[in-house]
């Protein structure tokens, strides 16, 4: 997407029309629906991962291969460094694509869930660290774009990562997966939001989201009788703005 209004970084939620000028709620609108995953781990979880707990969530991409769901993982460079061969073979696999999700996992506007805050002058760094933290650990097919973690952002946010050369995504539809332990009601939530053009957020972290591979199971296949197609952020975009 094209830069923002004075140089602001540009901000994507969902696709708005159908790329013949109607309406993405109208009954022309194509069925395509992108559902995202976070990568999440923050930069000082270390000494948990050492202990024992598990911030991927290998069953989940598993799942989506098999089920052959196009998939964009916003990964954040510190998950990357943690598990380099998940994430080199996730960049490696044509159905998925990688997308930022900063280095730290810490807030880019305040207040946000508790995360600590990334200082304005430290922004573009944070970015930048994670695409390196990508590229060493041999991730394939990035694309440039960036989810602000817990999805909290400001004008100053915006501003200051104008030099990444990033898009932010964003969602309109929230799952609700996070901590969540009934599949059925992230299902539910999910179903329920979906509209043609739809962004769904989600999680690839079994520590702080354990029912999302089992509302998956769910959410495709209903999806799919109802006609949607699954697609990547990409694709969603071709059309989107």
């Amino acid at each position: 997407m094209a830069p923002g209004p004075a140089g602001r970084t540009p901000v994507f939620e969902r696709r708005t029309t159908d790329g013949g000028g109607g309406g993405a709620g109208g009954g022309s609108a194509e069925k395509v629906v992108a559902l995202t995953f976070d990568a999440d781990m923050t930069a000082d979880q270390g000494p948990r991962a050492a202990s024992g707990e598990r911030f991927d969530n290998p069953e989940l991409v598993a799942l989506l291969r098999r089920l052959k769901v196009p998939s964009t993982v916003f990964m954040t460079g510190r998950w990357a460094e943690e598990y380099p061969a998940q994430a080199k073979a996730i960049g490696a696999d044509p159905l998925f694509e990688v997308a930022n999700h900063s280095y730290s996992h810490h807030a880019f506007s305040s207040p946000c869930y508790g995360l600590p805050v990334v200082e304005k002058s430290a922004m573009t760094h944070d970015v930048e660290r994670a695409f390196t933290a990508f590229r060493k650990a041999g991730v394939r097919n990035v694309v440039p774009y960036f989810r602000f973690p817990g999805g909290c952002y400001d004008d100053t946010a915006l501003r200051a990562l104008a030099p990444a050369n990033v898009t932010a995504v964003q969602w309109d539809v929230v799952s609700g997966d996070a901590f969540a332990t009934d599949a059925d009601a992230v299902a539910r939530q999910v179903l329920d939001g979906v509209r043609p053009g739809s962004l769904v957020v989600m999680h690839c972290t079994r520590s702080a989201a354990p029912a999302t591979e089992a509302a998956v199971r769910r959410i495709v296949p209903e999806l799919r009788e109802r006609g949607y197609r699954f697609v990547k952020v990409s694709e969603l975009m071709e059309d989107g703005d």
